[in-house]
């Protein structure tokens, strides 16, 4: 092999005398050349470059005519074993050297990112240029071997600490991250909801390989082993992960546990192509955005509330009519696109499945009336038909007993069909919710007897239902008039 820039031009008298009717490919318009071919080069494992550049390819020596130069080659390549695969082209200088940046996005945009080896089919071609002209040289078929750069990523990840068992950090208290099911090395994304209830909870990260082993220590100190941090007690809310942790001396030892510092509820996410993780404490309340209110991210659409079951569990009840389309908001990621929690397919109406991924969950019955829930434990969601079709409508429903007056009432809005919102300010004292501006025991709501205020729950239909007693403030409110569901959320001014 060599490199013509360095090579002294010959008459090609000896090994090609006809160009001027050159041997011709007719797919490509190409010239062979005899003793002019490309030989491949070694595989590529593009975590092993550290130049800009790498050898995909040498020529074997041969001569050109007269006054004529070889000019930079194009490489046409095809991923071998990837149905409906079209041709791409990448460049290469005579040497062969490619690009690594253009060979990451080949292998990535044909594979994907896990870092297997690739083969792909190519075909080098070459420009032997005279006085401006140039001339396409078939210099052959190879094979170019590549594997793409990325990290070990398991299969699984599972979170333990303080928080779960008996502190005893042993392989039943290991608790799985979520994830999307779709390849790590596409979705390198998990979740997990965590419950502290005591401050200054220690955490590390255990891989699946770990937990197959039956010890969730069995690998330490390596790229497939136990996760943490490189400072012990960390108790940041974002950072970076560590498999190993260098010391002074220069060796190596297993990584750090991270803490959280206060007692609450948490979502940790992880992502493991980067490797960092963010915590964010979280109250449970979660919003719906979607075909039902006009996919808008501006505050004043902010009316589908999911109804909390318990922290972790919350639900919507509507007919979801049109589209029939949503994505889910944490209350205080509203508006960032990139916070939705939507699902792995886009437009998905399975009945039930995974939250995690950009596409939008669509309702498996357009137009029909279902309980969609999500369990934010397990980051998986369910859609439920319920038996009757055809409830009661209201053309109005509003609180009456503000301020003392049980004569007027004050309208809520339906924001979704039999799902009603106000925002107000409310003078300290109690109200009820009822339908159509009139006293009827089967469209009047308050409190069961004994059932003491709180910002989330149900309420009963009854003439004897209590009244709900409030402090001075201002709220935003939701009612279900199906499932009697309400949300009472104290605005701060």
């Amino acid at each position: 092999a060599f490199a013509f820039l360095g090579m002294a031009m010959a008459s090609c008298g000896d090994d090609y005398n006809d160009w001027a009717n050159p041997q011709t490919n007719p797919q490509e318009d190409a010239i062979t050349i005899p003793g002019l071919t490309a030989t491949a080069a070694d595989a590529i494992d593009l975590a092993n470059v550290s130049e800009d550049s790498v050898s995909t390819f040498t020529l074997s020596t041969a001569a050109l005519p007269e006054g004529f130069q070889l000019a930079d080659a194009r490489v046409e390549v095809t991923p071998q074993g990837v149905e409906g695969a079209t041709k791409t082209t990448f460049n290469a200088g005579i040497e062969g050297r490619a690009a690594a940046a253009d060979l990451s996005d080949l292998v990535v945009n044909a594979y994907g990112k896990r870092p297997t080896a690739r083969t792909f089919d190519a075909h080098v071609y070459l420009d032997a240029v005279k006085d401006g002209q140039a001339v396409l040289i078939d210099a052959g078929k190879i094979n170019v071997v590549v594997t793409p750069k990325a990290p070990y990523i398991a299969s699984n990840y599972y979170l333990v600490g303080d928080m779960y068992g008996e502190g005893k950090w042993a392989l039943a208290d290991c608790v799985k991250f979520n994830h999307s099911d779709a390849d790590v090395y596409e979705d390198p994304v998990f979740t997990l909801m965590v419950t502290t209830t005591k401050d200054n909870q220690y955490w590390k990260i255990i891989p699946q390989g770990n937990i197959d082993a039956g010890n969730p220590w069995a690998i330490q100190n390596d790229p497939k082993g136990v996760v943490g941090v490189t400072k012990n007690g960390d108790d940041a809310m974002s950072g970076t992960l560590v498999t190993s942790v260098t010391k002074d001396d220069g060796t190596t030892d297993a990584p750090n546990a991270a803490m959280i510092a206060k007692a609450g509820i948490y979502q940790i996410t992880i992502n493991m192509m980067d490797y960092t993780y963010t915590i964010k404490q979280i109250s449970p309340e979660y919003y719906l955005v979607g075909k039902l209110q006009g996919w808008s991210d501006k505050p004043e659409n902010k009316t589908c509330l999911m109804y909390a079951e318990s922290a972790m569990v919350q639900s919507y009840t509507t007919q979801w009519n049109d589209d029939a389309n949503l994505k889910i908001w944490l209350g205080s990621d509203f508006g960032v696109w990139d916070s939705a929690y939507g699902t792995a397919k886009n437009d998905d109406n399975s009945v039930e499945g995974k939250i995690g991924g950009s596409g939008s969950i669509v309702c498996p019955e357009p137009g029909a009336f279902y309980t969609f829930k999500v369990d934010f434990s397990t980051m998986t969601y369910k859609w439920t038909k319920l038996e009757d079709q055809n409830p009661t409508a209201y053309e109005h429903v509003g609180l009456i007993g503000v301020g003392n007056d049980w004569k007027k009432d004050v309208d809520m809005k339906e924001v979704t069909p039999h799902n009603w919102f106000i925002e107000t300010t409310l003078p300290a004292g109690e109200f009820k919710i009822r339908a159509n501006h009139e006293w009827n025991d089967a469209a009047n709501w308050g409190f069961a007897e004994g059932q003491e205020f709180s910002s989330t729950g149900k309420l009963i239909t009854s003439g004897v239902s209590k009244n709900i007693k409030i402090a001075a403030g201002k709220y935003r409110i939701f009612f279900n008039d199906i499932t009697l569901e309400y949300a009472i959320i104290a605005v701060a001014e």
